[in-house]
């Protein structure tokens, strides 16, 4: 019997959200560190380079909360499972950004935790909302972290093309990601929602580069 076949009460899932979020914690990629081999960089690149991964490391513990919240709650087993697919998939993120951060000789964010559990709580509200509607809140934090990639693309480093690399594939992963999430019915959430949303990121860039 598949996943999707089973019917899971809600002690089940309660269960299962935990056991996801302590692989969250501890990601085990499934696809190997993007390679690119950096020029030696100086302390100022290398820590300017760290700043920018933990961060990113930050977003995809998030991530991994807003995608088991919303698989929690959510009515259609078949979005349930596409919710999980993309935070499986995307725990590979976690796992390079980790790796990253250890050839840096830096740490991910203290806070991972408390990233990780705040988003749960959102994802959730989010997915309350209705599956179209949640569907939606995806492509708007994948179009978000996008444009944010993006950015660290432009702030990083010429020489730490590592790192690039690093961020080049989870730009990409993320676009589709939000693509798949419209094409499947998404409704974007309207301005004030995305507003909150990225004053939300901005509290975490704030803090995962200071704890």
């Amino acid at each position: 019997m598949t996943e999707s076949a089973r019917h899971y009460s809600r002690a089940d899932r309660l269960v299962q959200g935990f056991a996801d979020g302590l692989r969250a914690l501890s990601p085990a990629a499934s696809r190997p560190l993007p390679a690119a081999i950096s020029e030696p960089l100086s302390d100022g690149e290398r820590q300017a380079a760290a700043s920018l991964m933990r961060i990113n490391h930050a977003g995809e513990v998030a991530a991994q909360g807003l995608y088991h919240g919303q698989a929690l709650v959510a009515r259609d087993p078949e979005l349930r499972r596409h919710l999980l697919d993309a935070a499986r998939e995307e725990r590979d993120h976690l796992h390079w950004c980790a790796e990253r951060l250890q050839q840096l000789q830096d740490h991910p964010s203290r806070l991972s935790p408390f990233w990780y559990a705040g988003s749960v709580a959102i994802g959730a509200l989010a997915g309350l909302s209705g599956d179209r509607r949640s569907l939606g809140f995806v492509a708007e934090t994948e179009r978000q972290v996008s444009a944010h990639l993006q950015e660290h693309l432009q702030r990083l480093p010429e020489a730490d093309r590592a790192s690039r690399a690093v961020v080049q594939a989870m730009k990409a992963d993320e676009e589709r990601h939000g693509a798949e999430a419209l094409a499947a019915g998404g409704a974007l959430p309207p301005a004030p929602v995305r507003g909150l949303m990225q004053a939300v990121a901005g509290l975490m860039k704030f803090g995962a580069t200071r704890f």
